[in-house]
């Protein structure tokens, strides 16, 4: 991992960035600055049937708009070039085959919906994020290691049972998580042909040498289940640091999909980036 702290900004194409995405990418920024690194930004657009361009183009205006600064990424290039996702395929394919070798992967024909009408009730179904896949549906060790490609077939990572994953975050502190209790055997690459969310980061943030991963404390899961991810690829994990969720009046979390207020209608509004910095109710948290 590089001496020299590298953070990133991350942003999915999937929609309008809103204010809790600004705020995450602020501390990113404010975190490589106080450093004295650099900060990257990498546009996550492997999903291709959510992902667009329009939105990719936009995120990186409203986020200029309201302050940001990178010093690499798709619009100046770098030395990690491409920082484009849907570009960097023969990266992810590397790492599938590694862990493929290794027999940490196999294929699974289960669907997101086979594996929760399996362990729980329809209505716990619809409200859990990511239930538990079941260890009676694992193949044998080594199923799959013909394999040359990954074909039109889902991949999952066979996690540890009973593992306790542990790490330091930069602001909770210790965490930790436990194999088959807080997660499963998880996806690393879809059907569809494309890397899942936890191996193509992984594998970017390795190769971009990110010494620190800034991100929503939604994403602690993930975090314990990318720690298994550079352990079976040999790679040094960076260091972690979780923001607070940035909630609506209601109390409900914003998010694309809740169509929250979005950087470009507070921008059509009137408001100022300093304005929306300096509001305290948008910033609280950060000292919980």
């Amino acid at each position: 991992m590089s001496q020299i702290y590298r953070g990133r900004i991350a942003p999915t194409p999937t929609g309008h960035l809103h204010l809790g995405h600004a705020r995450t990418f602020w501390i990113a920024m404010e975190r490589a600055r106080e450093a004295g690194g650099q900060l990257l930004y990498r546009n996550e657009d492997i999903d291709r049937q959510r992902c667009k361009a329009k939105y990719a183009e936009a995120a990186m205006e409203d986020l200029r708009w309201f302050g940001c600064q990178w010093e690499e990424g798709p619009d100046m290039s770098g030395p990690c070039a491409p920082y484009n996702q849907s570009q960097r395929t023969d990266f992810f394919l590397q790492a599938w085959r590694q862990l493929k070798d290794s027999g940490h992967i196999y294929p699974c024909d289960k669907t997101r919906k086979d594996v929760a009408q399996a362990t729980l009730a329809p209505h716990e179904a619809e409200a859990m994020d990511e239930p538990l896949y079941p260890e009676t549906w694992r193949p044998p060790v080594g199923a799959g290691q013909d394999a040359e490609e990954p074909g039109a077939t889902n991949w999952r990572f066979r996690v540890p049972t009973a593992r306790e994953i542990v790490f330091d975050d930069g602001r909770l502190g210790p965490c930790a998580f436990t194999a088959m209790q807080d997660f499963g055997d998880f996806l690393i690459w879809r059907k569809d042909g494309a890397p899942a969310y936890e191996l193509a980061v992984v594998v970017d943030d390795h190769a971009m040498q990110i010494s620190e991963v800034v991100r929503g404390e939604d994403l602690l899961i993930s975090t314990a289940r990318q720690i298994l991810l550079y352990q079976a690829l040999g790679y040094p994990p960076p260091q972690f640091y979780h923001t607070p969720l940035l909630c609506d009046p209601d109390g409900q979390r914003l998010a694309k999909r809740h169509r929250s207020l979005s950087l470009r209608e507070l921008r059509e509004e009137g408001h100022t980036p300093e304005q929306l910095r300096q509001n305290e109710d948008w910033w609280s948290g950060l000292e919980d």
